[in-house]
């Protein structure tokens, strides 16, 4: 289902507490591509770009781990929202934040059980 078709069999969220992270997630990615387009990203704190990555991370570590599943982790298929760069970036200094080297991560690195090696 793609992110724009709505999910008839969903439950009515309008109660729900935690509806509105579904619902501002497309404006986040549409945000920041827009501030770092136009150079302008320091509009945003580094603490509330820490706060985001954090969040972000325990949710998906919970939603894998936890339901015992996988799903692609970025939006968009290949470079389309984020560059090669942009991704390094960020997991080489996740790593340095938790006191880790590529070492620790080759032990956690896992291919994915829903795509097929050739």
């Amino acid at each position: 289902m793609s992110d724009s078709t709505p999910d008839r069999t969903a439950p009515d969220r309008r109660n729900d507490q935690y509806a509105w992270i579904d619902e501002m997630a497309s404006d986040l990615l549409a945000a920041s591509k827009d501030l770092v387009n136009t150079g302008e990203q320091g509009r945003v704190s580094d603490e509330s770009v820490a706060k985001i990555m954090t969040a972000v991370l325990r949710l998906y570590a919970a939603k894998t781990d936890g339901e015992e599943r996988t799903f692609r982790p970025l939006h968009g298929k290949g470079d389309q929202e984020i560059t090669a760069t942009e991704l390094l970036t960020g997991v080489s200094e996740l790593l340095r934040a938790m006191n880790l080297s590529p070492m620790e991560l080759s032990i956690w690195f896992r291919h994915r059980p829903d795509i097929e090696e050739e």
